[in-house]
């Protein structure tokens, strides 16, 4: 195996003029805006960032499109990346200035440098993200965790001013001291990007910092990153187990990642036949993940969810499952959508649900009675807010659902494991205290809340996640709020409670920011009327919104969207 030390610089032109490839075992590229951010500020550190993996060969491997388009090459197809895709597209975008293609849309990488970021390391650690996308979290740098607009804007602006690196946004690029990563890369003369910093001459004492730190920043193209290149005499089946082992031993990929390339290593162009029906998934506003489809194969092709059957199962018997599958999917988002209100996969606990559902479609061949039907429905909302596959091994308790139903154990009975998991079924004012946005009941809150008419404060519309327009998307908002709590002592479990959560757009969450609840909770019930506020279970005694009374306040809540819940899925359900 040979090895080189290659410049970013010039790995990122061999990724533009098409001289390396993608194999078809490499997954898509799924970096978020905050992780590129992480990258650039390592690399602008010197900090060891990995390395990169190719295999160079004349074999006619099946191959699949990077994020950004490619220059036609003589040599396209020589060099096959195995390692390294997300951190090379990702620079190719940035040093670029290159939008890449995510879910058939282009989406740009605008990255800001600090020109008076703080000396010495950084002071804030770096953010460990969720494999799952938030509902209502949108991939910005000033809605990272989506409370910060409710410390105010001046909190927030101090907290990226000691960050070398953030994800642009308007307000910041207005400022003199943020300048677009990729506007530095596409010119070597400072001039410009000085003025408009406010350096009006040579004698500024800013001048020589800015300068320096331009250069450093452009000195990122130099950075070389070892780059191992595997032997062309080694075959594809062998290149993918070593594929297989470096993303194991190193825990890069999540198994099911592992099982696509084994599965694609012997069924060519299976990744395009995913893809497009991840793009028909979309139609519907449901996201699904390649993981999952690769584990709807799965469970078609073997009656059970485990991925270590993958290598020895037949080719054919995976297609037999994977025709299986499209058709179970289709009725699982369906049913979702249509039957639990359930707008889009982010609603659900663990996307593990849809193979249960998909299950039952091929089981019953879409036929299912309205005793049937209720029981599906039930059993979802229920397991569902409990978190049926959110605790243990996930995999063993699907396992166990899926064995039930293959085994002719019929859809009523899958309520059985979820009694003997949890108990009791019904939602208590207890189960609220201290759980926050990661629990289970959060998704309920907010489907009881939308089923009860809970509109947007000021704009007056309907939760939905399906909303046009970004201002539109709705968040969770801290009906007392958090900057103000943590001032008179109160715990963060506490200050974060379902409780003390409502659900508004954006814009409103941002036009409220941090105010007293005292203050724009009269304005609300003043404009909108007090059913503004019931219809999202916040007490409407004006004495409950003072700080001061906050336990009191999360006390009723509690209860009254505990009786939401409950009604809520006794009504769904038809009970």
């Amino acid at each position: 195996m040979q090895q080189q030390n290659i410049p970013i610089g010039t790995l990122v032109d061999m990724y533009k003029r098409g001289e390396m490839r993608l194999p078809e075992i490499q997954r898509h590229y799924v970096w978020r805006a905050t992780r590129v951010r992480d990258l650039l500020d390592s690399l602008y550190r010197g900090y060891p960032s990995g390395s990169i993996l190719m295999w160079e060969t004349d074999e006619p491997i099946p191959t699949r499109d990077f994020a950004i388009a490619q220059e036609s090459t003589a040599f396209a197809g020589r060099k096959l990346l195995l390692d390294g895709q997300q951190r090379l597209t990702s620079l190719t975008a940035v040093l670029n200035g290159e939008p890449v293609s995510v879910k058939g849309r282009k989406k740009p990488i605008d990255i800001l440098f600090n020109l008076e970021h703080p000396e010495g390391p950084p002071s804030d650690g770096t953010d460990v993200e969720s494999d799952e996308d938030s509902p209502v979290t949108p991939d910005d740098e000033i809605a990272d965790d989506n409370e910060e607009a409710e410390d105010g804007e001046q909190g927030i602006q101090e907290k990226l001013s000691r960050r070398t690196f953030v994800v642009a946004s308007r307000n910041l690029l207005s400022q003199p001291q943020w300048v677009s990563v990729s506007e530095v890369f596409r010119t070597a003369n400072d001039a410009e990007l000085l003025e408009r910093a406010g350096i009006e001459s040579f004698k500024d004492p800013r001048f020589q910092k800015y300068s320096d730190r331009l250069k450093k920043l452009r000195a990122v193209r130099h950075y070389q990153y070892v780059v191992h290149v595997l032997e062309r005499a080694m075959s594809y089946e062998e290149v993918t187990e070593i594929f297989v082992r470096v993303n194991s031993l190193g825990a890069k990929l999540r198994s099911s990642d592992l099982a696509l390339a084994q599965m694609t290593s012997r069924w060519p162009n299976l990744l395009k036949q995913l893809e497009a029906f991840q793009e028909e998934c979309e139609q519907s506003w449901f996201t699904i993940d390649l993981g999952q489809l690769v584990r709807a194969i799965v469970v078609f092709a073997t009656q059970q969810c485990l991925f270590r059957s993958v290598a020895s199962t037949p080719v054919e018997k995976l297609k037999e499952g994977w025709e299986q599958a499209k058709e179970g999917l289709r009725f699982a988002i369906n049913f979702l959508r249509t039957n639990a209100g359930i707008e889009d996969e982010s609603l659900l606990s663990s996307p593990m649900f849809i193979h249960a559902l998909a299950a039952v479609s091929r089981i019953k061949d879409n036929k299912l009675t309205a005793v049937e039907q209720r029981a599906l429905l039930h059993w979802l909302l229920v397991a569902n807010a409990r978190g049926r596959y959110s605790r243990g091994s996930t995999e063993t308790l699907l396992n166990e659902d899926l064995a039930i139903l293959f085994r002719g154990g019929g859809v009523t009975s899958l309520m059985d494991p979820v009694k003997r998991q949890f108990g009791r079924l019904h939602v208590e004012p207890g189960d609220l205290a201290g759980r926050g946005v990661n629990s289970p009941l959060f998704s309920l809150a907010y489907l009881a809340l939308k089923a009860g008419g809970a509109k947007d404060w000021y704009s007056g519309l309907g939760l939905s996640l399906t909303h046009q327009g970004k201002l539109h998307f709705i968040q969770w908002h801290h009906v007392i709020p958090k900057s103000l709590l943590k001032a008179q002592g109160y715990e963060t479990g506490e200050i974060n409670e379902i409780a003390n959560m409502a659900f508004i757009t954006g814009q409103t969450n941002r036009r409220i920011s941090n105010k007293e609840a005292t203050g724009y909770l009269a304005d609300v019930v003043a404009k909108q009327g007090e059913d503004a506020l019931s219809s999202q279970c916040v007490p409407i005694d004006p004495a409950l919104w003072d700080t001061a009374r906050y336990r009191d306040f999360l006390s009723l809540r509690r209860e009254q969207l505990a009786a939401r819940m409950n009604a809520f899925i006794k009504d769904k359900a038809g009970l």
